[in-house]
């Protein structure tokens, strides 16, 4: 899934991720299988190869054949991806529903046309991996 919604800091003692994913994205159903997920960082030469992640679903296309990016697994079992220049493993501590109930500006709606709230997924930073 290709995603810009999401922070970095700490909580709960700890280094933290916070990811956003709507429940129509495929990768939700992935992300609720396993007790760990990453988060993976492309520099500009992948930008084509994103822009198709982001544009098709994994339900209706194999991603991976048509981008060519390389797959890779991590010592939890995770997936990343070998063309990433980085790549955080975490391990999920928490998920919220985004409830619209919350919402103390109203503009913040506008960002769900369709109600597909996000469900927003706390995970503690396992480890950090760099391309040389």
């Amino acid at each position: 899934m290709t995603a810009s919604w999401g922070a970095m800091g700490e909580l709960w003692f700890k280094p933290v991720v916070f990811a956003f994913i709507r429940p129509t994205r495929y990768t939700l159903e992935f992300v609720e299988q396993k007790p760990t997920f990453t988060l993976s960082f492309f520099d500009e030469t992948q930008r084509k190869a994103l822009s198709f992640c982001g544009a098709n679903s994994g339900r209706d296309c194999d991603k991976t054949a048509a981008t060519g990016l390389t797959p890779i697994a991590t010592d939890s079992g995770s997936v990343a991806f070998e063309e990433a220049r980085l790549v955080i493993e975490c391990r999920k501590m928490y998920f919220q529903d985004v409830d619209p109930e919350n919402f103390l500006v109203p503009e913040i709606e506008e960002n769900y046309p369709d109600k597909d709230y996000h469900r927003m997924f706390i995970g503690e930073v396992l480890r950090v991996l760099r391309r040389a």
